[in-house]
């Protein structure tokens, strides 16, 4: 055969039908749940003009694809149920694309950093999850779906991401989210559907990474984020040096058969990128439908330099959230951070700006800091954090009549030589027994003392010494010693009385 012959035939194999070949996002998968009971939207690409059928559970709709080779089409709401195959057909030119075993159910996006990313087997050998051996040996469950996803981060919005759904099994859930899989276990057993769980995390990482740059764009209240974000690139500039020297030096140490001391933590600069991980672990499913967020963060945002601009930081993070989604004010659960020996930080004001966070419609907060760990900031408890997000949920997204909600700060009034606070969810107040602590107060100066305190009905009496008490707060240090909870068995949230002046709250 001839060298133009041969050409020839490897030019027409090119162009041939077997050639091409449509594509869905990865999220398309085998073993897929989709949101029931919401129109269910249907993407992926193909070449430009080419006629698309799209199938499910006796539903066909036909679309085009675009002069960029992109195809979308809605599917009627379906309720729980499956499996089914989801198929995609492009025709002679194009070839089809499926998906099979896809359920009908309910889908979560779990998201933050490090206590929502703890998988199931723990980070050994510093953290790990509550019973662990006996978890991941139970752990298969027909009823719960799996995606997990990778680290990775992005100066612009990406379409997909390489994950795909898998089944439960002990391999599975192993390395999975442990509040993700303890929060779905307890859904699809209340619910009777199938339950998804996207886990987008990575520890470490500030809350202005997952936030669009579109949001940033638009809220001048998120702009302190990026102050943080320069100093943040000041402090590593030499990170390159210090890590090589913190090498060598921790080298002639253990030559000397000495144990190198800890050193500063030096986080990757792909994770600390405003909008980076939006752009690589958010964007790719906010044209998948969901249920609702379930959200663990706010460690990392609890340095001086950031923690006082949280309030606003977590608000724009929900709202712009749900503008992406385009699905309405869906439920966001999130677990406040919980008790951690950090002295060099504000957990207190992170703690209380999750609190106010409450104000946005439809949110919910699961209070930690009974079951944390002074000494870790991995707690091995999550089946309390997850089973606090799950009643959070029943309440939120399910409409169940349940008691969720902590109790929370509602105001604080004088009582000639102390304060009586007054809270919400509070029937049933108690301390179980043991003193009442946790709580201080200031005069007008914000500078505040220990008190004392008893409880009163549904709310406590706090004195001190302090002869014109104005401010009070509760559980506001990085480790907390108070335990007031609710007849639901719910620990009272950190709060602080203090106002907003001029944007931003007023701290000590």
């Amino acid at each position: 055969m001839s060298k133009l012959s041969i050409a020839a035939l490897l030019l027409a194999c090119a162009a041939s039908p077997a050639a091409a070949e449509i594509k869905l996002p990865h999220l398309f998968s085998d073993h897929a749940v989709l949101q029931r009971d919401r129109p269910l939207h249907i993407w992926g690409w193909a070449v430009a003009g080419t006629p698309v059928t799209i199938a499910l559970h006796g539903q066909h709709v036909a679309t085009v694809a675009d002069r960029l080779g992109r195809f979308e089409a809605w599917l009627a709401p379906e309720p729980a149920g499956g499996p089914y195959v989801l198929t995609v057909d492009g025709g002679a030119a194009e070839g089809k694309a499926s998906a099979s075993d896809v359920m009908l159910g309910d889908v979560w996006f779990a998201s933050g950093q490090s206590n929502m990313e703890m998988p199931l087997a723990g980070f050994p050998p510093t953290a790990h999850v509550k019973n662990a051996d006996a978890e991941i040996a139970a752990a298969t469950n027909p009823h719960i779906r799996l995606l997990r996803i990778e680290h990775k981060g992005s100066a612009v919005p990406l379409r997909d991401n390489d994950a795909t759904w898998t089944t439960t099994t002990p391999a599975t859930a192993a390395k999975f989210s442990a509040i993700g899989y303890f929060f779905a276990r307890e859904i699809a057993a209340r619910e009777h559907v199938t339950v998804g769980v996207i886990d987008s995390t990575w520890g470490g990482t500030p809350a202005d990474s997952w936030v669009s740059a579109d949001a940033f764009a638009s809220d001048a209240a998120l702009a302190p984020s990026l102050n943080a974000r320069a100093r943040f690139q000041r402090d590593q500039t030499d990170a390159d040096l210090a890590l090589a020297a913190e090498a060598r030096e921790d080298a002639a140490i253990k030559a000397q058969g000495g144990t190198p001391p800890p050193h500063d933590w030096h986080p990757p600069e792909e994770a600390y990128r405003p909008s980076a991980l939006y752009n690589a672990m958010v964007a790719p499913f906010t044209g998948y439908g969901i249920k609702g967020v379930i959200w663990y963060q706010g460690e990392t945002n609890s340095n001086v330099a950031r923690a006082p601009f949280y309030a606003d930081l977590f608000r724009g993070l929900i709202v712009d959230w749900r503008h992406a989604w385009a699905q309405g004010n869906f439920p966001f659960l999130f677990a406040q951070i919980s008790s951690f020996d950090s002295p060099k930080e504000e957990w207190g004001i992170v703690r209380d700006a999750q609190r106010r966070t409450l104000a946005l419609v439809d949110t919910a907060m699961a209070v930690t800091t009974d079951v944390g760990d002074p000494a870790n900031v991995h707690p091995s408890d999550k089946q309390t954090v997850a089973a606090r997000l799950a009643l959070a949920a029943r309440g939120v997204a399910y409409g169940e009549r349940v008691a969720y909600l902590p109790p929370l700060f509602r105001q604080a009034t004088g009582t000639g030589d102390g304060m009586r606070v007054w809270f919400d969810n509070a029937a049933g107040l108690t301390s179980r027994g043991a003193p009442v602590s946790g709580f201080e107060i200031a005069g007008a100066d914000h500078r505040f003392v220990p008190a004392t305190a008893r409880i009163d009905g549904d709310g406590v009496i706090v004195s001190g010494s302090v002869a014109a008490p104005r401010y009070v707060r509760y559980n506001w240090s990085n480790v907390v010693p108070g335990s007031l909870y609710n007849a639901a068995g719910l620990p009272a949230s950190t709060f602080t009385s203090e106002e907003r002046l001029d944007g931003h709250l007023v701290f000590p």
